[in-house]
Parts: C-alpha cells; structure tokens; sequence
C-alpha cells in the first residue's frame, strides 16, 4: 500500500466518522454539513500525516496510527473548539476518541495481522 493511498484511506474514514456523527444526531448529510464537522479533524490528520512523514516512521506500523489519530483528535478538537468558542462536550471527545481509533488504528492492526500470517504462512 503507498503513501498517497493510506493518506486517502485515513481521510476517507474521517469524513466516514463525521458523516456517522451527524447521522446519530439526525443533522443534515450534504456535502457542505459533512464538511463542516470533517474539516478540523481532516487538519489534525494532515498534522499527524506530516509528523510521521517527517518523522520517517512506517506509516502502515499500528504505532505510526497512533500518532496520526492522537493528532488527528487533539488538532481536530482545540479547531472545533476555537471554532465554536468552547470546550467540546467530553462525551463527544470520549466517542470521537473511540471511533477514530477504531478506524485510524484499526485498519493498521488489521493489516498488520493480515502480514503476519502470511508470513507465517510462508514459512
């Protein structure tokens, strides 16, 4: 998997977080609406993308996810809270927490898990 791919994959998965978000709170799914949730969280994850990049880490490694989803919340939550003029509740950081994890980690622990037994396989 290349560099430009998993950025997508990760980008893709938080509009799919915001787009969830917005669907549990019965607000609007236009482009424009997804956008407006999605946007700081899209930020923390280019910061946390630039952090590995710079950082020459393996950006498929389970860890490498961590970064780029502690970025991706701690950026996209001070932007969503500068941008509202105030904190976020801590039930939506405790679920935006969760399920970015899940998707930002998830999909590397995946992968990992997948390499390995092939791996094994091999031998």
């Amino acid at each position: 998997m290349t560099v430009p791919v998993m950025i997508v994959l990760d980008a893709v998965l938080v509009v799919v977080f915001s787009t969830f978000g917005r669907g549990a709170h019965s607000e609007g799914l236009g482009v424009a609406q997804v956008w407006g949730t999605a946007w700081p969280f899209l930020i923390g994850l280019a910061v946390g993308w630039m952090i590995l990049l710079t950082t020459r880490r393996a950006p498929a490694a389970t860890r490498s996810g961590v970064l780029v989803w502690l970025a991706t919340l701690a950026v996209g939550m001070v932007i969503r809270g500068l941008s509202d003029g105030r904190v976020p509740h801590w039930s939506f950081i405790v679920v935006a927490g969760v399920v970015t994890a899940v998707f930002l980690i998830g999909w590397r622990a995946v992968r990992a898990a997948i390499v390995r037994r092939r791996g094994a396989a091999a031998r």
